[in-house]
């Protein structure tokens, strides 16, 4: 059975398979797959080499891919490779360089390898479990800051679909609170670059009001062993079966958690 090292060398490799594609090929068709949630010819394209050079270096371990339909992350499984081809479709389709190719290696529900590469920005980031997180090779660690006022923070995209009224509710109540009480709020549509810019130190924080395994697998990691907190918008640790994600850095964290509670 192949080690951490090993496995991380293979998924470095397969995201640079994505990174190749998306530097060098438009996007194609683009398609809505829901209500304004869109899929490009590339999405499909970029999965499907991953997963072909994935299946070959590592036939032994399963897949889950965001463009095979999504499905439930088997949290009993030995080892899964979960990707995200292009997180930020609708970014990318648009012209819009912040986008990321996002791969984690789950072993038994729990995130030991995670690579996230934004194409467009020259960004590369790389974990494993203990291993601490890097960025372009270099060592990197959440924000020391320890004022709310002086905190930059990502929120996660507003609600599409069925439910999206009751839902962007909440999600409006929480970027009240935040703009009242933080420095400036973001939203950047890529939840995988939101969590990798909470551990590079660029971010204080970000808010994302889903947990998706494909968007948030290789970033969550990457994020815990850069030294931020990882929870859900109760503070609870986060794992999959969490309903939101946050990471925060340490020193904001008390400060934040109660902006997040859903107000009347």
């Amino acid at each position: 059975m192949k080690d951490l090292a090993e496995l991380l060398a293979i998924a470095r490799e397969a995201v640079e398979v994505g990174y190749r594609l998306i530097t060098t090929s438009g996007p194609g068709v683009v398609r809505e797959k829901g209500d304004r949630d869109l899929v490009t010819d590339l999405d499909i394209q970029v999965q499907q080499h991953i997963r072909a050079y994935l299946e070959q270096a590592t036939p032994d371990i399963e897949f889950l891919g965001e463009e095979d339909g999504g499905g439930e992350l088997d949290q009993t499984a030995e080892r899964i490779w979960v990707l995200d081809p292009i997180d930020g479709t609708s970014n990318f389709a648009h012209g819009l360089p912040i986008c990321a190719v996002s791969l984690a290696l789950v072993e038994r529900g729990e995130s030991v390898v995670g690579v996230i590469a934004a194409p467009f920005l020259g960004l590369r980031y790389h974990a494993t479990k203990g291993g601490g997180a890097f960025v372009n090779e270099k060592p990197m660690r959440a924000s020391s800051n320890d004022d709310l006022g002086r905190a930059i923070i990502a929120i996660g995209d507003y609600a599409v679909g069925d439910g999206a009224a009751e839902k962007n509710d909440y999600r409006r109540s929480v970027s009240t609170a935040l703009v009242e009480n933080v420095e400036r709020v973001r939203m950047i549509g890529s939840a995988a670059i939101d969590l990798v810019w909470v551990a590079e130190g660029r971010f204080d924080a970000c808010v994302l009001y889903s947990n998706k395994p494909w968007d948030t697998a290789a970033g969550v990691l990457i994020a815990r062993e850069a030294g931020a907190i990882v929870a859900d918008t109760a503070g609870v640790p986060h794992d999959f079966s969490s309903g939101t994600t946050v990471a925060v850095a340490p020193g904001i964290a008390s400060a934040l958690w109660p902006l997040l509670q859903k107000r009347s």
